[in-house]
C-alpha cells in the first residue's frame, strides 16, 4: 500500500518590509520549505510586497506563488533569486508553457495554479509542462479562507494529464481538513492563518503535519 503523506507548507502573505520580516522570524525555527505569495493588484484586489530584493535564511526550499497579470515581466527577477518552484495562475491568459520552458532552463520548477472555475482539461498543455499544479481553493490574496473541498476532483484529472506532477493545495487548510486534502490525493498543503495566526506557530505546524499522516476519517 502506497504511503499517503502530505507536506505542510507555510505560508508568508506580507504587505510590507516589516511584516515579511516578522514571517520569516516566525517560521525560521521550524520550516524547511516555505511558500510566498506575491500580488500585483492588478490580477488580485490586494498587493503585497514585490519579489525584487527579498531574501530568506539559508537552507530554506522557496515556492513563490505568483497573483500577476503579467508572469513573463516577472520571470527575469525571479530567475535571478533562485527559488525552488514558481507557479503561475493559468488565468492570466499569457502562454506559461513559454514561461516554464525559461524557469526549468535554469533548473527551477515551474507550476501553475487553478482557480475554482478552471478545468484542468482547459490547460492541459500547461499541466504537461508543470512540475507541480495548485489547487487553489481560496480567495485572492488573502489568508483565512474556507477550503472548499470539492475542488479535489480535480486531483484525477489532473494526474490523467501529468501522472508525475506534484500537486498542491492553497486555501482554508486548517486542523479540521488536513487529513481529508491529504486523503484526496494532494502532496504540498500551503497553510496560511492556520500557522501564522497560532499562539505557537511551530506547534501547530507539528500538529498539522502530524494529522497528515494519520490514516482514516477524522472525527
Amino acid at each position: 500500500m502506497a504511503v499517503i503523506h502530505a507536506d505542510i507548507v507555510p505560508t508568508i502573505l506580507a504587505g510590507t518590509p516589516d511584516q515579511y520580516k516578522q514571517f520569516v522570524a516566525a517560521y525560521q525555527g521550524f520550516a524547511k520549505r516555505v511558500q510566498i505569495d506575491i500580488t500585483d493588484g492588478q490580477f488580485t484586489p490586494t498587493l503585497t510586497v514585490q519579489e525584487t530584493g527579498l531574501t530568506w535564511p539559508e537552507g530554506w526550499k522557496v515556492d513563490f506563488h505568483m497573483m500577476v497579470a503579467r508572469p513573463s515581466e516577472h520571470v527575469q527577477t525571479l530567475i535571478q533569486m533562485k527559488p525552488n518552484l514558481v507557479i503561475f495562475h493559468a488565468e492570466t491568459g499569457e502562454n506559461l508553457t513559454s514561461v516554464f520552458s525559461q524557469l526549468k532552463a535554469t533548473g527551477i520548477k515551474a507550476g501553475i495554479a487553478l482557480m475554482k472555475p478552471t478545468y484542468p482539461g482547459n490547460v492541459a498543455d500547461a499541466i504537461k509542462a508543470a512540475d507541480h499544479v495548485l489547487i487553489f481553493a481560496g480567495d485572492l490574496g488573502r489568508q483565512g479562507g474556507r477550503a472548499d473541498l470539492l475542488q479535489l476532483e480535480k486531483v484525477p484529472l489532473i494526474k490523467a494529464i501529468n501522472p508525475d506532477v506534484e500537486i498542491g493545495w492553497d486555501g482554508g487548510a486548517n486542523m479540521q481538513n488536513v487529513r481529508a486534502i491529504t486523503h484526496g490525493g494532494v502532496n504540498v498543503i500551503n497553510v496560511g492563518s492556520a500557522i501564522a495566526a497560532a499562539g505557537n506557530p511551530a506547534a501547530m505546524f507539528k500538529e498539522l503535519s502530524d494529522e497528515t499522516d494519520k490514516k482514516g476519517v477524522a472525527l
